[in-house]
């Protein structure tokens, strides 16, 4: 048998082994899907999601023996799912759920120690931690606490995930599920979309199935996967297409969401990008592309509806509800109402629609300047990180902060997603430079192998 043939028939053995596995694997994340939905009431709200998930976690746990962080991989496109699902009478989001169980994994076989960059934002995220549990004492009600552990998830944990996907090698792996998981969200927004506009319907566009989205939610993922897709650092290792292929994708469910936070975001990301690194003129071109017509788009929108004198929009409701929160506040000016204090009897019945008004009247003035320490000081170290690495990690987290300066911030999938990125970017160059430490070090010496005595005289 010639050579060309024994290569193809190893070739051939590989790919029978493969799809032998993979339809084994198949077959049980069914077998526990069903199983899983069959146990519960199937008349309850998010049941076959929460029995999707059930069964992930099941599949996810039994290749942990092999793969350490399974349950961390399968965990990454669960971050960018919204719907809610009920769990011992909680109500909770998949993104939730899917942090949680990878936050487990991650700190349980997660690469030790963790550098100092990462260590530097777990710090950070501790002042604003301290600064907010004042208001836990001055306001106790369940909600409060719950809430407050789950701001602590949402960044620390966030990081915590992204630093052991990064720092085992898995970084390619877990940002090509983010950009592939909302790249399919894009396809079923512009579906959804083309509906709506040969029905005479030109409004915002989200998906209504498999599972519904809210516009601003889906755009701001959409937004996420675009910077990941164009910024695309070399240590990823997409080709130039693909990435190309996705940023528009995105871009284009990113338009027809017609979410303008996200856009707002999308556009300081940009530019981050284009004053860390040189580009080239066909880059600035494509950047001129993309920045006028968003601007555009976001000045005509708010214009019209200023225009418009409807005091039932957006623009106008948000700045009646700027009052009303501004009112609230000054009830409890120092530590404030307590965190999710909207779902209290008695209080204002919504969040607040932007970030650091939510947090002055949730914790008042003191979390407000916890706040402000951990935004500026989380930007300074990405900053100040190898722009390799670090111009991803500043412009994604930047991009939230942004956001939120013109919509609701501490939302579970929109703050979780940013913070694992900077922490794979962090956990990937931590994983280059012990890399090239040992390198430097060299080969170490064969065991066993006595050296030869050295002689005097």
């Amino acid at each position: 048998m010639s050579s060309t043939s024994e290569r193809r028939a190893i070739r051939h053995h590989r790919v029978v082994d493969w799809w032998a596995g993979a339809w084994r694997w198949v077959l049980m994340a069914f077998g526990a899907v069903t199983a899983t939905y069959l146990l519960l009431e199937r008349g309850s709200q998010g049941g076959a999601m929460l029995a999707v998930v059930l069964a992930a976690f099941v599949v996810a746990a039994a290749l942990t023996g092999s793969k350490p962080l399974a349950i961390v991989l399968f965990s990454v496109p669960g971050l960018l799912i919204s719907q809610r699902i009920g769990v011992g009478g909680a109500d909770l989001s998949v993104s939730d759920a899917a942090l949680a169980a990878a936050f487990g994994a991650a700190v349980l076989l997660g690469e030790r120690p963790y550098s100092r960059s990462l260590r530097q934002l777990l710090v950070l995220n501790l002042v604003y931690q301290f600064a907010t549990f004042f208001t836990l004492l001055v306001n106790p009600y369940l909600a409060n606490t719950m809430e407050w552990f789950h701001a602590w998830l949402l960044v620390s944990g966030a990081l915590i995930v992204g630093w052991a996907l990064g720092a085992a090698g898995f970084a390619r792996t877990a940002l090509s599920l983010i950009v592939f998981t909302a790249c399919v969200i894009a396809v079923l927004t512009l579906i959804d979309a083309a509906t709506q506009y040969l029905a005479g319907n030109f409004g915002p566009a989200a998906p209504s199935w498999p599972i519904p989205m809210h516009k601003n939610f889906v755009g701001t993922v959409f937004a996420f996967g675009a910077i990941i897709a164009f910024l695309n650092p070399d240590w990823v290792g997409w080709t130039r297409g693909w990435s190309r292929l996705a940023f528009w994708l995105l871009i284009a469910g990113l338009l027809v969401s017609q979410s303008r936070q996200a856009l707002i975001g999308l556009m300081a990301a940009v530019i981050v990008a284009v004053i860390r690194r040189s580009t080239s003129r066909r880059s600035r071109y494509l950047i001129a592309v993309l920045l006028i017509p968003a601007a555009w788009l976001i000045i005509s929108m708010v214009v019209d509806q200023v225009q418009s004198q409807n005091q039932h929009n957006s623009v106008f409701q948000r700045l009646d509800w700027f009052r009303e929160v501004y009112r609230f506040w000054r009830e409890s000016p120092v530590f404030g109402h307590g965190l999710r204090y909207w779902y209290q009897p008695g209080n204002l019945g919504y969040q607040p629609p932007q970030g650091e008004l939510e947090v002055l009247a949730s914790s008042g003035v003191v979390g407000l300047i916890g706040f402000a320490v951990m935004c500026i000081g989380i930007l300074l170290v990405l900053w100040h990180m190898d722009p390799r690495y670090g111009t991803l990690a500043f412009a994604i987290v930047l991009s939230r902060f942004v956001q939120a300066q013109f919509d609701l911030f501490w939302v579970a999938a929109q703050v979780s997603i940013p913070f694992v990125v900077a922490g794979i970017c962090i956990g990937a160059m931590a994983r280059e430079e012990r890399a090239n430490a040992e390198a430097a070090i060299g080969p170490p010496l064969r065991a066993g192998r006595p050296t030869a005595p050295i002689r005097l005289g």
